[in-house]
Formats: C-alpha cells, structure tokens, sequence
C-alpha cells in the first residue's frame, strides 16, 4: 500500500473512532452505519481522484460532489432529478429535514429518537468532518491539522452528553488522532530513506534494524507536539461549554433543575418505541394499579400529547415547565354544568420501564410521588428533572371522570381564538385528499360534535379499514395520504389521520399517547403491558376541555358520549383505593360493548375473554451485549497500552538473549544489549543518532543524559563491547551486559523528571519500531509474490556456468 493509500485508511480510521463519540447521543445507533458507508464511497473517490492524479482542489471538489449526491440518495431520493441528482426539490427536502433535525435537537433528551432530520444532521456531519480530515491530512499532506475537525466532532459530542463515559470515547478519539500522526510520520520519514543502524542483524537475533537520523525525526516530533496540545483543547473544551436548558442540550433531565418555574419539555418521544411494544412476543408488565372507577375501560393511561403537525412528523411543542402544584388546576374548557366523578388510583411501575414521562389519567387533579418532578399546564403532564423517571416509581393519583353527554358536546361554543388558531394548523404538505375525505366523510353533519363521531365511525367501522401493525409507523403527510389509500395500519396511523382531518374541518385536535387501560388481575389490580401501548385523538370542546375519541379498530373502547344511548359510569367511594378493591370486571382492551356488529363478525373486536395473569418479568440485558459492551471497553483499555506492553517484551527478549548463549552468538548478544540502551535513552528523551560510532554515541547519552558515574561507566562498557564484536578479528563474549543494561537503564530514569519517566513507561518513543518492522515484512512480502523467481531450468546460464 502506498504512503497515500495508508493515510487515506488512517484518517477514515481516525474520523470513525472520533464520530464514536456521537453513539450515546441517538437511538437507534444505526445511523452509525450509514456514515461508515457513506465515508468509504467518499473517500473512495478521494483516493482515485490522487491516483489519477487530479488537482488538489479539484479532488476536493469531486467529493464535494459525491457527498451530495450520496446524501440526496439516502434522504431526498423520492424528490432527487432521475433518483440521484440534487435538484432544486431534493434540496428543499434537505434543507427542511436539517429545519426540522435543529427543531428535534432542542425538543429531544439523551438518546434521542434517530428522525429522518436527526440522522441527516449527523451522518452529514460525519461526511463533512471526514472530508476535511481527508482534504487536511491526505491531499494537502497535513495531519497535525486535520486534529481540528477531528476535536470539533468530539467536542461537540462532549457538550452534549450526561458525561457517563466521556473518557471512553475521548480515547477512542484520541487513538484515532494519533493512528494518523503515526502515518504521516511514517510517510514522511519513508521519503528520507535510511541510514546506517549498527551491524546487520543476526539470523533469529532481536537486535539489528535500521533507524532514521535525527533530522528524519522532526515532523514526528512536531505532529507529536500539536497532537498534544489538541488533545488538552478536546478535554478542556468541553468543560468550558455553557449549560444549556433544553431539548438534547439538556442531557437526560427535562428542565434546568429544581429552580422554580424555568426549564423546558425535553424527553424523548415514545412514538419512537410505539410499533416495537405492539409487536412483541411477550406482553411484558410496565405497571400495574388500582384503582376504583366504575368505569376501568375508559381508565386511558395518558403519557403525553402531540400538538405540532409540520408535515414530517407531529410532536409535542416546547413548553414551559414549573414545580408540581399541591393540587393541579382546573383543566381549561371544563364547564361546571359537566357531570364530573373524582376518583383515586394507586400505579406502581415496573422497574424494567423507564420513561422521562408519568404516566397518568386524564385529566389528573392530583399527584403524590417522590423524587425531582417538574409539572407542564397545557398538557397537564409530569416531566422527570435530574434524570428522575418512572423506573420503579410508586404513586398515588387523584383524577376527574368526565362525563359529558352528547347534548352537551353538540352545543359547545367556538374555541379561544388563540387555541383555535394553534390546535386546528396543518402543513400545507398535506395531501388534499385528507381535506376531500373528511368534507366526505362528515357530509349531512350538524355540527362539530357529529363530524367527530362521524369520523370516528369511519376510521372504526365504516370505512373498510384493517388494524396492522406491520405497516411503517409514519405520521408525516405523505403517511397520512397512503393510509388513506391502502387502509391499513394501527393505532398511530388511526390517531393522527383521524386529527389531520378534524383540523381541516376547524376542528382543534391533538394526539395524546400513553396505554390503555389493561387486565383485570385475580387480586383486583389491573396489569398494564407494552402490547397496551396506544395512540389516541383528543378535540376541543368549548364546555368540557380536551375530550377522547377512540378511531382505531380492535383497539381501546369507544367512549361512551360517542355511543348512542349508553349509560355513563360513576365512581365509587374514593376514599381510600388501596383497601378496597379495584373493579373486578376484567378489562380487555381489544373487546368493547360499543364495537359494531359488522366488527364483530370479522372478528376485529378481539378477545371477550381476560387472558391470564402476566407477572412481571424482565430479562434484563442480553448476555451477548454485556460480551460485546465488555470487549469493547477491554480493546479501548488495551490499546493505549500496545506500546507499553511491546517495550517491556522487547526489553525481556534483549536482557534473556544476552544473559548467555553459546559464544558464537556474541555478536548478536552485544548488539542486543546496545540496542536496549539506545532504545532506552530514545524513551526518555534522547532520539539515537545513527551516524555516530558507539563510543561517540555513548559519550553523547552520558552528556545529555546527565547520567552519574555508574551509569556512565556501564555505557561506556557495552559500547565498547560493541566497537570488540564489530571490528575485532575475533569477537569475544562480554560478562554482565544485562547488569550494565540495568544500570543505565536506572541512571536515565534517576536524570529526568517524574513525567518524563512516566512518559518513559507508558508511551515509549522506541514503539515505533514495531511499525517499521511491520512495514518491511510487508514489504518484503510484497516483492516477494509480485516477482516470482524463475524456476531453475529457465533461467539463462551465466558465463561462469558455462
């Protein structure tokens, strides 16, 4: 491989390990792998655009180029001229996503849910960075500065992040730096050529092997010298950052601490998780309660709403959030003239379930719970602070059972003006057939209450539609359009389109997401499972507040001012729920009194029967994780320690080989034992200066070693034992090599300060021998199978064999 080709390697090496440090900050990290990929294709046409070989800048130029086509083909493709072209609209569509990835940096807590906008921003700064790296330290043949991007992509990860493991990723970054100096210092002193390094080395012998001269050395040094100091700005930098208060800025807390009244929502959205719960193969308990409502069928777990549509996504808007009220006020647009039943509930969570947000029915009057809790008023929400989450979490709530009747929902007045104008906004990216639809839909409606139903009945019975969780949980327009088309999906597809068509029919309407109620257990609790994740529409009802409609199949109950003529419940005494005993009608979310006939047939309605008790059960990490998460950390351990660890093997390999052998190994004894001092002197500071005869060589390790009168003399004594073996027609044996190797050994360490010892020890500047022995066995290796020798009878016959 060439000097080029090596560095190209190291710097996609180095920019990989640095973008590591990104990993906690996504999940899923499988971004990571379209980076990597992504990369190589860009580096690729780097290391051709060299070979051809193109202008500097016009290599530069090339894969400008190609890192905009490969990211037009990974995020803009559907709007991309013939698929691949960045066209005007394939850049609209990149600028919106990078809009709405910045909207999601500030909105979301550590890790984040990997969105369509998130990702581009990453794997597009991966791209940028590994292009500067590659212009930096590949085409204009620079790497000591291509450490600034590199620390820029750390620091920035740094900033970011809870500090659990920064040092694991900074060394990651850190051998990825120095990988790349290494190669560049490689190159370069490859370009010098070599020089004398003492007599040829002895068949099977350790020492021998040649050293570049000293001036050879200087670019090491320097690249050594501002790799350092880029390492000191990458752990300083990050200290140095402003605290910042929300969305991913915020580490994993949502909000500023227990201050009174400031911080922002910033936790991750469990839409992101929604599908996978649906899907799993065991219905695992995330908590149970009590609770004693008459009506558990409609007790919805409510963890929070999703109020912004942008055409991409819907999301939960950025709000202020405050201490937690003894008593929660009075939910808005509630009328005193709506009957209304206060009940308690006691919810304990499991420990295997950890969500930033508390789970809680709405709307919620009260909340008895420990730790750091912040309270958000427009979505009557609780918000761990500090980390805090429902992990474990034990709480007793006091909450209100509305019970509007159809009379009164029909009869609701116009909205507030300002909530009407927020909660009734839709993209102009909408499809207009969403529009067309609920016009259609809602025909012969006398008001905004019968639309509603109407609409509701459409999605639940009416329209043809079939639950199915294999479909893409998309939620932006174009989703919303194909659901509408195919009529396949579940609950987040029902959710959203039935509140897209509510807004556009003036409707305000939002998507609350949390669980449904569950399974009535044998003791009287209720269990709640990841297979009652849900997603649900509430409008707005001037006169009774954010009200629930329940628009997907098989899912849930209709609730009851939605169903002709049914009875509402009420509560009974809710004085204390923990003795008394929950309602012991067992509630099966997929089973309702209100599904229709023609439901019921297809058998869409689900299970009439309680399925068993499912206890809590939690298999805790895999243990294939835990290998893979241990190895990882033991390589990340091991390899700063290589150099360390190859010089103490050389240092016992030398002292053993020169400790007595038969005589005619002398040679090779001395030369061994010359090495190691040479090398040792190396290590603490005093680069070998090949030129030099021994004696020459061990006066000048006296004199800038400083050493004392022992060491002196046994430097003194190898390296005349060295000028014996290599110029006396005899070579004699020498006695106590390994005693003097000791001794000078000692007498360097006593000469120079504890860092320089330390430095001596642990990153010995002799280990880059390794990597030129390395590269002449490859070398030799190379000359080897590209120029076979000739068998015997065909080669011609020289003159002296006739």
């Amino acid at each position: 491989m060439s000097g080029r080709g090596r560095l190209a390697l190291c710097a996609f090496a180095a920019t990989l390990m640095a973008a590591c440090s990104m990993l906690p900050l996504v999940d899923p990290a499988s971004w990571m792998l379209w980076a990597a990929f992504l990369l190589a294709v860009q580096y690729g046409v780097g290391v051709l655009g060299r070979r051809v070989p193109l202008p500097r800048l016009l290599t530069v130029a090339a894969q400008v180029l190609v890192m905009l086509v490969l990211l037009t083909v990974a995020f803009a493709r559907e709007q991309a001229v013939a698929g691949f072209l960045p066209g005007p609209q394939a850049v609209r569509q990149l600028a919106d996503l990078l809009s709405a990835g910045a909207d999601d940096v500030g909105r979301y807590a550590i890790p984040a849910p990997a969105t369509p906008g998130i990702r581009l921003m990453l794997v597009g700064g991966v791209l940028l960075v590994g292009l500067a790296v590659d212009a930096l330290a590949v085409t204009f043949r620079s790497a000591a500065p291509a450490g600034l991007p590199l620390l820029a992509l750390y620091s920035v990860a740094a900033g970011l992040s809870d500090g659990g493991t920064d040092w694991l990723w900074f060394l990651l970054a850190a051998c990825g730096y120095l990988l790349l100096l290494l190669a560049e210092g490689r190159d370069r002193l490859s370009q010098w050529g070599r020089v004398f390094a003492g007599a040829a080395r002895s068949r099977g012998g350790p020492a021998g092997g040649d050293l570049s001269g000293g001036g050879a050395l200087a670019p090491v040094r320097t690249g050594r010298r501002i790799g350092a100091l880029a390492l000191g700005i990458a752990l300083v930098v990050p200290a140095a950052l402003p605290a910042l208060d929300s969305g991913l800025l915020a580490g994993t807390g949502g909000g500023n601490g227990r201050g009174g009244g400031g911080g922002t929502i910033s936790a991750v959205n469990p839409l992101v998780s929604l599908q996978n719960n649906l899907n799993q193969p065991e219905n695992r308990q995330v908590m149970s309660y009590r609770t004693n409502s008459n009506s558990p069928q409609d007790f919805y777990l409510r963890i929070l709403a999703l109020d912004q549509f942008n055409g991409n996504e819907w999301r939960a808007s950025t709000r202020r959030l405050k201490d937690v009220p003894k008593r929660l006020p009075s939910p808005g647009g509630l009328s005193p003239e709506v009957a209304v039943t206060e009940i308690s509930s006691n919810i304990s969570a499991s420990g295997s379930y950890r969500q930033t947000y508390l789970p809680l029915p709405y709307p919620a009057t009260e909340v008895r719970i420990g730790g750091h809790w912040r309270y958000e008023s427009e979505g009557r929400t609780l918000v761990g602070d500090d980390g805090e989450t429902t992990r474990g979490a034990q709480y007793q709530v006091s909450s209100l059972s509305v019970q509007p009747t159809s009379d009164q929902l029909a009869d609701a007045g116009p909205a507030p003006a300002a909530l009407q104008r927020e909660y009734t906004q839709v993209p102009g990216s909408l499809p207009k057939v969403v529009r067309e639809t609920a016009d259609e839909v809602t025909r012969g409606a006398g008001n905004a209450y019968e639309q509603a139903v109407k609409l509701q009945d459409y999605f639940a019975s009416e329209g043809g539609f079939t639950y199915d969780t294999s479909v893409n949980s998309g939620t932006g327009s174009a989703a919303i359009g194909r659901f509408l088309k195919d009529k396949r999906g579940f609950c987040v597809h029902f959710s959203f389109t039935m509140a897209a068509m509510a807004r556009t029919l003036g409707i305000p309407a939002r998507v609350a997401v949390g669980f449904t109620p569950g399974t009535a257990q044998s003791d009287g609790s209720l269990s709640v499972g990841l297979r009652d994740a849900h997603a649900w529409p509430e409008l707005y009802f001037e006169g009774v507040g954010w009200t629930r409609f329940e628009p997907t199949p098989s899912r849930g109950t209709a609730p009851s001012y939605t169903v002709p003529d049914a009875p509402s419940g009420d509560a009974a005494d809710p004085a204390r729920p923990e003795s008394g005993a929950s309602a012991a009608t067992p509630v099966v979310p997929s089973a309702s009194d209100s599904c229709p006939p023609q439901m019921r047939k297809q058998g869409e309605c689900g299970s009439t029967v309680a399925p068993g008790a499912v206890g809590p059960t939690d298999s805790g990490t895999p243990t294939g994780a835990v290998l893979g998460v241990a190895l990882l950390v033991v390589l990340v351990l091991l390899l700063p320690l290589l150099p360390m660890l190859w010089r103490i093997r050389a240092r016992t390999r030398r002292l053993s080989f020169s400790a007595g052998r038969t005589p005619g190994d002398a040679t090779a004894r001395t030369l061994a034992a010359w090495r190691e001092i040479t090398d040792t002197a190396w290590d603490h500071g005093i680069a070998p200066d090949e030129s030099l005869t021994p004696r020459k060589a061990a006066a000048r390790i006296v004199r800038l070693g400083q050493l004392d009168t022992d060491g002196a003399a046994a430097v003194h004594r190898v390296a005349g034992a060295v000028e014996q073996v290599l110029y006396a027609p005899e070579p004699r044996p020498a006695a106590g090599l390994s005693e003097d190797v000791r001794a000078a050994r000692t007498a360097l360490g006593a000469s120079v300060g504890r860092f320089a010892r330390f430095r001596a020890v642990v990153a010995p500047r002799s280990a880059v021998r390794v990597v030129w022995a390395a590269s002449e066995r490859r070398a030799a290796l190379t000359a080897r199978w590209s120029m076979p020798q000739r068998p015997t009878w065909l080669r011609r016959p020289s003159r002296q064999e006739g």
